[in-house]
């Protein structure tokens, strides 16, 4: 079980992580029902063409039965026989953001097709070949990245907000404007060729023509836009994005972008000072203005920043929440909201909101990071990254109650738990995060979303059923699971959350990173919601397959014996790697 953790006083509310038995209950109470796959472009095999993972999703506020989703999508990458059969690299220049639609709410998805840079052609051969040059070709990712010098490197996170006119007045009259923030880099590595400076940026792609753009026309996509400024040391990540979607905030349209600005990481490990960055745009995410949050630092007292969130309320208040240690307590994590009241160009000095938050997970002799799940598995050294969302009223404001609700992952590699707290008082004081999850469920990501007008809340996350396993020898057990709380009139708590969904099983000793050494299932999960239905998205591994002889290999990389290198293609199940996004959508 969860010790009991040091409880710190936020504004007039002492929080901590304590345990206040509100589970949700045994997982063969799930209702049953029918999710969907959002990937539905992927194919079952090759590795690593049938890699999907980190999904997003975002509601249109104004048109709520249109969602998009987002994930690192491997569908253009070239096969593990390409080349050498015992080597899956990503392909260069070659994009991962995929990008899907759905005008049902959640019910069915499409990809839709573009043209672009891709190497889904590259099969190659059993035994030595030549390897993949990528040629213009069919993409399932984001358009336009490879005829503007960049390449779509993933980490997906999309918004909604409300088209600007001519004049760069915002109004839900003329439609919305769907924005797409991913990393990016250069596709040349000369350094006369480079379209920014640094290892990673932050990329933002717009559409005005959502039907367009989901019908696969590349121009319904407008050429991607890079929002972070940095120097040729800097590595972004771990950004999110969020448009002010309520026409009653006085700053209606703005747009934000929170990441992670890690400075020095390709140069040396040990000296990884990474602020947390905001950038704003009030026009419609041509150009940004960038804000520093927080001091730069990796030291003995404070860790670099990593992971974040970022949301307005109906009034046009932003916050950003992140994960952070705090001095003078040395390397514990807390999560953090700054704001702003200007439509963010003034940020408030962070303040701690709950704390210390636990990395479940043991380090992995190999991968060098913490897993979750077992040796070689699943890395979770991100998990408690803060997920947000607030009762904003979009798309006008009229009934919102600016409910602030967070979600979180905590705890020991016995009994991870997923976390639920809240605010009533725009971040001022926090409830004492409870733990939400079903009997038997190991908390890995999570992630929460209420509806406008703040009656209903739901939380998703990823649970393995399992417990830690220090061979790869035996099966694992992945879950994707949504719950729902209604929410009383006024101030009142959230009430007890009850399960909505539960879906398949899957073993995810058969997914992968593509250097073949671990499992790979990805940083997030993500939630959304309108006044009818929730919806979410998951990582998923029922469709794939583990394979003994992988199996094996992993585990001799950690027990130091000599195991041959497995060719996927040829010494695993056609459908080894298969990870899917998955999604389900409920009325309450």
């Amino acid at each position: 079980m969860l010790r009991a953790q040091l409880v710190r006083p936020i504004g007039s509310v002492a929080i901590g992580l304590c345990l206040l038995g509100t589970s949700v209950g045994s997982a063969a109470s799930a209702p049953a029902a029918t999710d969907s796959m959002v990937t539905v472009g992927s194919p079952r095999s090759p590795f690593s063409q049938n890699k999907q993972n980190e999904p997003a999703i975002a509601v249109d506020a104004n048109r709520p039965n249109i969602l998009v989703a987002g994930a690192n999508d491997n569908i253009d990458m070239e096969a593990c026989n390409a080349g050498n059969d015992t080597t899956c690299p990503f392909t260069p220049g070659v994009g991962v953001s995929g990008v899907y639609f759905s005008f049902d709410s959640g019910k069915t998805w499409t990809q839709p097709t573009y043209t672009g840079l891709s190497a889904r052609g590259c099969l190659g051969v059993v035994g030595p070949d030549p390897g993949c040059t990528p040629q213009q070709g069919p993409i399932g990712t984001l358009p336009r990245y490879f005829e503007s010098g960049l390449v779509a490197d993933g980490d997906p996170a999309v918004a909604f907000g409300p088209r600007p006119d001519a004049s760069g007045r915002f109004s839900w009259a003329n439609g919305e404007r769907l924005y797409y923030a991913n990393l990016t880099s250069n596709l040349s590595s000369a350094r006369a060729e480079e379209t920014f400076n640094g290892f990673e940026a932050i990329g933002v792609s717009r559409t005005d023509d959502v039907a367009g753009a989901a019908a696969g026309h590349n121009l319904a996509w407008m050429a991607p836009v890079i929002a972070s400024k940095q120097s040729s040391t800097v590595f972004s990540d771990k950004e999110q994005i969020w448009a002010d979607n309520a026409s009653s905030s006085t700053f209606f349209g703005n747009v934000y972008v929170c990441w992670a600005d890690f400075r020095g990481q390709e140069k040396s490990p040990h000296a990884v000072p990474a602020p947390l960055q905001v950038a704003t745009s009030s026009d419609g995410g041509a150009t940004w203005t960038q804000h520093q949050i927080g001091a730069a630092a990796n030291n003995g007292q404070r860790n670099p920043l990593d992971g974040c969130t970022v949301r307005t309320d109906s009034l046009g208040v932003a916050y950003v929440f992140g994960i952070a240690t705090s001095s003078p307590d040395g390397h514990q994590a807390f999560e953090f909201l700054s704001k702003s009241v200007d439509g963010g160009s003034t940020w408030s000095k962070p303040t701690d909101v709950v704390g210390p938050v636990t990395q479940p997970g043991l380090v992995d002799p190999v991968l060098g990071r913490p897993t979750i799940d077992g040796i070689a598995g699943a890395r979770s050294d991100l998990a408690p990254a803060p997920s947000v969302d607030i009762a904003n009223g979009a798309p006008t404001g009229a009934d919102a109650t600016n409910r602030i609700v967070m979600s979180f992952v905590s705890g020991d590699i016995a009994a991870p738990h997923v976390f639920f707290t809240e605010s009533t008082d725009g971040g001022t004081t926090w409830a004492a995060p409870r733990a939400i999850e079903g009997a038997g469920d190991r908390g890995f990501y999570t992630a929460p979303a209420i509806s406008p007008d703040g009656a209903n809340v739901y939380v998703v996350y990823n649970a393995f059923t399992t417990p830690y396993q220090t061979t790869t020898a035996t099966k694992r057990n992945l879950v994707g699971v949504l719950l729902h709380a209604a929410v009383p009139a006024g101030s009142k708590p959230t009430g007890a959350f009850s399960p909505a969904h539960r879906g398949a099983d899957g073993d995810p000793r058969g997914s992968s990173q593509n250097n073949l050494v671990g499992e790979f299932l990805g940083d997030y999960v993500y939630a959304t919601a309108t006044r009818t239905y929730g919806a979410a998205v998951w990582n998923d591994a029922r469709n794939d397959a583990d394979c003994l002889k992988m199996d094996a290999w992993r585990q001799s990389l950690r027990d130091g014996t000599t195991v041959p290198r497995p060719a996927p293609q040829q010494d695993c199940a056609p459908n080894f790697g298969n990870s899917d996004i998955f999604s389900f959508s409920t009325a309450p």
